[in-house]
């Protein structure tokens, strides 16, 4: 059974699944948080079914898994009463511990709790650059700045850390947590003015972070070109956010 390659809006009828025990996949293609929750269903290598959600239109269905209409959702059809479970980190968390295969939160418990807060502190940094970003024409002057401040915190953690990644020397929670936003900063180039790049210097350990990070499979599986993030960005701009702009390149 195919669901249409599309993102389902007000109006639309709700699409048939099979009652196959199978996860159910509500998103956005461009949408960061529910690429975190894409990067875990690849990289624990879990079957499911994909619908996506048009977020100025939403369809009238879709409050039956996402009461308040965002997404991600993750319903699970294998529990009784087929619950839907929202926000990028609890579905995170639940399929971390449902799924131990490649365990990706700390099983220290300390460790674990510093991680959630480090996570925790990345929204700092998606705050500052959000109107940048978007190509929010109000943007704030100085949100560049903030950003970069914000985004301190992660050079000196790496570096303090001592280890490839955020996990150790393998990738953990908080790499593929905050991964989705270092996949569309690129877009920063070509959708501001003084076509802006991270600085080598003052990031050179996070550079080499994204790099390395770049090469990881589940990363590859679910990465969108940083072309595309720059088209659906100025489709935004321009009042008619255009989400199916991704298959149309397909």
């Amino acid at each position: 059974m195919s669901i249409p390659l599309k993102h389902f809006k007000k109006g639309s009828i709700k699409p048939t699944l099979p009652e196959d025990d199978v996860l159910r996949f509500y998103s956005m293609r461009f949408c960061p948080f529910s690429h975190r929750v894409a990067l875990l269903l690849a990289a624990k290598q879990l079957p499911h079914h994909k619908v996506y959600i048009d977020l100025i239109e939403k369809p009238e269905w879709y409050t039956e898994y996402s009461p308040l209409g965002k997404v991600p959702a993750l319903q699970l059809t294998h529990v009784a009463g087929q619950p839907a479970l929202v926000e990028s980190l609890i579905i995170a968390a639940y399929l971390d511990e449902q799924y131990p295969q490649r365990p990706l939160f700390s099983k220290d418990p300390l460790q674990k709790a510093l991680d959630k807060i480090l996570i925790e502190r990345f929204a700092g940094v998606v705050s500052a650059v959000y109107p940048v970003l978007t190509c929010n024409p109000n943007a704030p002057p100085d949100a560049l700045q903030n950003f970069e401040k914000a985004l301190d915190v992660f050079e000196q953690e790496l570096i303090k850390r001592g280890t490839r990644y955020f996990g150790g020397e393998q990738i953990g929670i908080v790499d593929y947590m905050i991964w989705p936003w270092f996949e569309r900063f690129p877009s920063l180039k070509y959708n501001t003015e003084q076509g802006y790049e991270l600085n080598a210097k003052r990031f050179q350990n996070l550079l080499k972070w994204r790099e390395l990070l770049a090469q990881d499979e589940a990363v590859k599986a679910t990465a969108t070109d940083v072309q595309l993030h720059v088209k659906f960005q100025q489709s935004k701009l321009q009042g008619k956010p255009n989400y199916d702009i991704a298959f149309q390149q397909q």
